[in-house]
């Protein structure tokens, strides 16, 4: 990154930066400013360390002298370091001593480069670094770029504050660096998060993907395998390792973590741990695991780099840490591991140690979807444990007729030793084919399962136990028995704390969430949410599948709130997640995308998203009772607001008979309130073509109905319809009342999709009726925000960031967060400085 050249008015060489070096003040000012004697840049090969120490010499003051020493890595002799240094600082050298005199006595304000420190273990050299920093005179400012740290007496450095240390994070590109970097590559047709997806921010890594993106701009290939990459690493590294630790550095980059203990048995007792130990020593691109202390892995972009290629030996090595784990008694890694060396028989006796709630761990509902598929009943039905955990991801995944037909093989574990025994697997199947039934749709044959199984099922089944009261929870919440599921909820929540289960108090936290957002609180349910979501990363919990529907719930939470920008970013965040998982809430991703395309008025791009749901959920063999009803609802909405109403008629026509008369529907338990919303939307279509039979008392039943269970974001919604179609009938008083109920209902809740939706129908209704909502000061008493909430906002309008105002406050940054997100929601804005704007312009602060 850089090159050499003759300065005039410098001694010597000094580096040239490259045409393409982007300028990073955030972290060369914090190293000009630093008064400590010695900067160390600690960073494995192409991290950046030379290209940022020339930055940082060509900003010297211009009274302070500059020396660059390149020593290129090598590993030279105490007497050539020595001899180099004293010609480079201009010094007469006779030997070290005379060195170390000449050192301490400097005078003159200098800065003295050391580039590329030798790259191997040479304790002798290091030695003699140490004696010289410990030496020199504080006017001489020693720069150090490094791959290896050298064995230096760093922490007395360091206790005396004349250190500054800057390591491989720190260095990597952010962002925003990437972003500016990419600005001077127009035409690649980059982003950002592909560039840092390759790279994770390495310096090295970020330029290759340029090159290479502006080598290929239409097929993306540096994406995928990179020969710049591979010819990159094997000249840095593989270059300069013996034969041994390259091979071990070739088996640790497949393996997703590792450690000492895992090192001696791939490579041998005395051996592995050496291996391991020098390749830290080295560089060689092994970091934290997860800022595990005790786990450690290899650079995740070289590491991926490696596994697409032909490996030969793979099986082997991975059979061997198979064998580890199992010892271990590590199942998740001992499964994976069994996978990858294709033991498919030891890979499926490992899942005897595993339980329903694993199933929202990595990415196992796709692994034993995969083996389901591959090897069948013969091999993955040969327990009932076996049967219930397929049978489970077969759920997930929507595959409800392949669960039917697996839920049918535990008739093959009957008859049972004993009466009780035949009791808990009858129990186990009433239970899986209760969730089957609820969610095809079938409310009623699904609750007599579910309540059967609750009878007999034993104490040790509590997993079956908290599934079961969790299906009853989203029936109550169907039927719109709120207070029923909240019952319900909190006695699975009971269970599963009491057994210590983090992954399944989330699932049902998701169930909490939507019994909140029904009450008319979703901002409560929000911080719930991110409440759950900070407790699973906190606990390092790898629960990508359940990390992803709680991502879309928040942000179909968001988007009802009005929250946009973050509704975009939960959406795509839990889009992506649940594509990779298989999970069939993947198709909430989309919609609420559509709504985010239709409410700027795009709606070419809402009807391409919601055409890409269906498209999946066909090539999934995702029932359509799962999917077919919610599109046609969003549909009709959007043909709604483009003045189409015919087609919602007839859309919204056809799809409520499933949910009326003997064999009606229940809705999907993702969606309760898509009958409701079906009704009011048929009546305002059938209004718009005057083709209405009683709309209003239609209208009325279905607003009483919503009071009467405690509904209040439905009941905002039917307010707002209600006054729409008093309207159009000429009863303005209605109208208006009506609005008037919804709009305040809807400030009080903090639900704006609605109001949106209406302003789509409807341009101009409610400035017409004079009933555009007005920011109006508030009175004494009215004040929306918490007392903590205003000292909050209080310092963000003093411009403290969110860990300065949990300093101030003595309280977490996640509580910080928490606040701030309760601020936004109650003032209807998403950014701090709206938020301070608002609350000044309604009196709620000085």
């Amino acid at each position: 990154m850089t090159a050499m050249t003759r300065r005039l008015d410098r001694p010597g060489f000094m580096p040239r930066l490259s045409c393409h070096h982007l300028l990073r003040p955030r972290l060369a000012e914090p190293l000009l400013h630093a008064e400590a004697r010695v900067k160390l840049l600690c960073a494995p090969a192409g991290s950046g360390k030379s290209a940022l120490l020339a930055e940082c010499a060509l900003q010297a003051p211009a009274n302070c002298l500059v020396y660059w020493l390149p020593l290129n890595g090598a590993a030279l002799e105490p007497l050539d370091l020595c001899q180099r240094l004293a010609q480079s600082l201009g010094l007469a050298f006779v030997d070290e001593a005379s060195l170390l005199l000449d050192l301490s006595r400097w005078q003159a304000p200098a800065w003295l480069f050391l580039d590329d420190y030798c790259r191997v273990a040479a304790p002798a050299l290091d030695a003699l670094l140490d004696r010289v920093l410990a030496a020199s005179s504080p006017a001489l400012i020693w720069w150090l770029g490094a791959r290896r740290r050298p064995a230096c007496n760093w922490p007395r450095l360091l206790l005396d504050d004349e250190l500054w240390e800057c390591g491989t994070t720190e260095l990597a590109f952010d962002q925003q660096e990437v972003q500016q970097l990419i600005e001077h590559h127009a035409g690649a047709g980059q982003t950002a998060d592909k560039v840092l997806q390759f790279s994770a921010g390495w310096c090295a890594g970020v330029r290759i993907a340029l090159l290479e993106g502006d080598s290929h701009p239409d097929s993306g290939a540096w994406h995928g395998r990179s020969q710049t990459l591979l010819d990159y690493l094997q000249h840095e590294l593989f270059s300069t390792l013996p034969s041994e630790l390259e091979e071990a550095w070739r088996v640790l980059a497949h393996l997703p973590r590792f450690n000492p203990g895992l090192c001696e048995h791939l490579f041998g007792f005395g051996d592995g741990a050496d291996y391991l130990r020098d390749l830290q020593a080295l560089g060689a691109f092994i970091e934290p695991w997860e800022d595990s202390p005790d786990w450690l892995q290899v650079f995740t972009p070289l590491a991926q780099l490696l596994r697409d290629e032909p490996w030969p030996a793979r099986r082997s090595w991975h059979r061997r840490a198979c064998q580890w784990f199992t010892a271990a008694q590590d199942w998740q890694a001992a499964f994976e591991q069994a996978l990858l060396a294709e033991e498919y028989e030891v890979a499926v006796s490992l899942l005897e140690h595993f339980s329903f709630q694993d199933l929202f761990r990595q990415q196992n509902a796709v692994l034993l979807l995969r083996l389901h598929e591959q090897h069948g009943d013969e091999l993955m039905l040969g327990s009932a444990q076996l049967v219930g955990l397929v049978t489970a991801a077969l759920l997930f995944a929507g595959r409800f007729d392949q669960a039917a037909q697996c839920i049918d093989q535990l008739a093959r574990f009957t008859p049972q030793p004993t009466a009780a025994l035949q009791r808990h697997l009858l129990a186990r199947w009433q239970a899986q084919w209760g969730w089957l039934l609820h969610l095809g749709g079938e409310a009623a044959r699904a609750r007599a399962h579910f309540l059967d199984a609750l009878n007999d099922l034993p104490d040790s089944a509590w997993t079956s136990r908290l599934m079961c009261l969790s299906g009853l929870t989203q029936q109550a919440l169907l039927r719109g028995e709120l207070d029923v599921a909240q019952a319900l909820n909190r006695e699975a929540l009971c269970l599963a704390r009491a057994h210590g289960s983090l992954l399944l108090e989330a699932v049902l936290e998701l169930d909490h969430a939507q019994l909140l957002e029904q009450r008319g609180a979703p901002y409560r349910a929000q911080s719930l949410l991110e409440g759950v979501q900070a407790m699973l990363a906190q606990q390092r919990l790898k629960a990508g599948p359940l990390m992803g529907r709680i991502a879309l719930r928040r942000g179909h939470l968001a988007l009802r709130q009005g929250h946009d920008a973050l509704a975009t970013e939960c959406l795509e965040a839990g889009l992506g997640m649940c594509l990779h998982s298989q999970d069939k809430r993947v198709l909430y991703g989309f919609l609420g995308l559509a709504m985010l395309a239709a409410n700027r008025g795009d709606y070419a791009q809402a009807f391409i998203q919601l055409r890409d749901a269906e498209r999946l959920m066909q090539r999934r063999h995702v029932p359509d009772t799962v999917y077919r009803a919610v599109l046609l609802l969003l549909s009709g909405h959007f043909w709604l607001q483009q003045g189409r109403a015919e087609l919602t008629l007839e859309a919204v026509s056809r799809v409520l008979r499933h949910f009326h008369g003997p064999l009606a529907k229940q809705a999907p338990p993702a969606t309760l309130e898509l009958i409701p919303r079906l009704e009011y939307l048929l009546v305002l279509a059938q209004v718009k073509l005057r083709q209405a039979d009683q709309p209003i008392p239609r209208l009325m039943a279905l607003l009483d109905t919503a009071r009467e269970r405690g509904m209040q974001c439905l009941e905002v919604e039917l307010q707002l319809v209600l006054g729409e179609v008093a309207w159009q009938l000429g009863e303005r008083a209605l109208a208006v009342r009506s609005l008037q109920n919804g709009l305040a209902l809807a400030a009080r809740c903090q639900v704006q999709q609605a109001v949106r939706e209406l302003r789509l129908r409807q341009p101009g209704l409610l400035s017409e009726l004079g009933l555009e909502p007005q920011e109006t000061v508030a009175a004494p008493g009215e004040n929306p925000l918490s007392q903590r909430e205003l000292e909050v906002l209080q310092l963000i309008a003093l411009g403290n960031s969110n860990l300065e105002i949990a300093d101030l406050l003595f309280i977490s940054l996640h509580t910080v967060k928490t606040h701030a997100r309760r601020i936004h929601s109650k003032l209807g804005v998403e950014r701090r400085t709206q938020a301070v704007a608002k609350a000044k312009a309604l009196g709620l602060m000085a």
